[in-house]
């Protein structure tokens, strides 16, 4: 199963990114994934959950050629309102569980902020890998269920019953890992400011400060699909 954002958290979803702490917490975790993942001109990229095409617009301006996917056609509907000329973006309705696309169609896949809401990982994370060409690298990023960040949505879903974290599935770096133990690549975190601060506690100086006594809130796993031999 794949929770399909409806209409009403489609149109609240974007707007935390307006605020000042939304758009913090989103510049980090866009600079740290794109740091692991390094996009390259021309790469042929799958935004798995693409939701409202936030990272597919990024990895885009990069100069990427994306393809965006996601379940909730409300949540396509706003990306692709967002779409200029000059961004390479195609999206797509489609369940991760079962991807249409031929094997090896992409030189790289990502899925940022999508996998807390995919009751079988496993099931999902075969599909992107088959998908992803010898020598790409595949980049799954989520809140890591082992932080202050973690409790907090998850003690949320029990206090709101309108929760987009009602139905949600929380991992850790342990869990994410051991999807794929042989292809591991690099994992890295980030968001140590734990929630709960006033705006302006979200700095870069208070995100060094921390990252030696907490536990990062977002965690990045990254795999690298060997080339074939010979």
């Amino acid at each position: 199963m794949t929770i399909i954002f409806k209409n009403e958290h489609a149109r609240n979803y974007d707007e935390w990114y307006t605020t000042k702490t939304g758009s913090f917490i989103d510049m980090l975790e866009s600079n740290a994934a794109l740091d692991l993942f390094s996009p390259q001109k021309g790469m042929k990229i799958l935004d798995a959950g693409c939701g409202t095409g936030n990272f597919s617009i990024k990895l885009a301006r990069l100069g990427c050629t994306v393809t965006g996917i996601d379940i909730s056609p409300d949540m396509l509907a706003i990306a692709r309102s967002k779409n200029s000329p000059e961004l390479s973006v195609d999206y797509l309705e489609m369940d991760l569980n079962e991807l249409v696309f031929p094997d090896e169609s992409f030189d790289g896949v990502l899925s940022m902020a999508a996998f807390e809401f995919i009751e079988d990982p496993d099931q999902v994370y075969q599909e992107l890998y088959r998908v992803l060409k010898p020598g790409g690298k595949l980049l799954i990023g989520t809140i890591n269920k082992d932080s202050r960040w973690g409790q907090f949505y998850i003690q949320h879903a029990k206090e709101d019953s309108n929760s987009i974290f009602k139905q949600a599935f929380f991992h850790n770096l342990d869990e994410l890992q051991n999807l794929n133990l042989q292809d591991l690549a690099a994992h890295k975190g980030c968001l140590f400011i734990p929630p709960g601060q006033e705006a302006a506690d979200y700095t870069m100086h208070n995100e060094s400060s921390l990252a030696a006594s907490e536990r990062p809130g977002f965690i990045m796993v990254m795999w690298e699909k060997p080339e074939r031999k010979g």
